[in-house]
């Protein structure tokens, strides 16, 4: 898999890179070894460099960092938690299948919820300026629109009369993961602020 390619393509042609997704054999450990690894890392490394060294501008305050090991920390875990996140999501999205009139298939499952990803992923660049990181989000929205693409094409084998029904319980999903990873990213770290815990 040619990793600049496929990015360039889920993100500028989404239509027709979903064609050519569709017709390739691509193991669930080859996605995550060649795909997932390299990409959902360039948010946690931006995020280390944005809360350690760059810092957070905070009125009356002003620029606060946080220690080198503490920054660590939290990028390890957030990304850590996004891989293990990406893959619940494709499992959920596999498991949804029949109720969708849908066909399961664990691979293409990881292919919708992993390539749709992208773009939040690559934006996660903007996280070196912590105040920038919205940015991220933003592109995630981006990201839902290929993944509703994915579904059209159809990944999953899905009537179409059932595609809109399928994202929106995948959409559910997905955000509800995203949600809990940054609750307990961000819950793990208001607590290690308070003095004496």
């Amino acid at each position: 898999m040619n990793l600049i390619a496929r990015v360039q393509g889920i993100c500028l042609k989404p239509k027709e890179e979903w064609v050519k997704i569709k017709g390739e054999p691509t193991p669930v450990m080859t996605l995550f070894m060649q795909y997932v690894i390299p990409l959902a890392a360039i948010p946690a490394i931006a995020q280390f460099i944005g809360f350690a060294l760059i810092g957070i501008r905070v009125p009356f305050f002003g620029n606060l960092r946080l220690p080198i090991g503490t920054a660590l920390f939290r990028a390890l875990l957030s990304y850590v938690l996004t891989v293990v996140s990406a893959y619940v999501a494709g499992i959920i999205v596999n498991a949804l299948a029949p109720t969708f009139a849908s066909k399961q298939n664990t691979e293409n499952a990881m292919k919708l919820v992993v390539y749709s990803m992208t773009p939040a992923w690559i934006a996660g660049i903007f996280n070196i300026i912590p105040s920038l990181g919205i940015i991220a989000g933003l592109a995630g929205l981006y990201g839902l629109y290929i993944l509703y693409l994915g579904f059209q094409n159809p990944m999953m084998e899905t009537p179409q009369d059932k595609v809109v029904s399928y994202l929106v319980v995948s959409l559910l999903v997905i955000v509800g993961l995203w949600v809990v990873v940054g609750l307990v990213v961000g819950g793990i770290f208001a607590f290690r602020s308070v003095p004496g815990l």
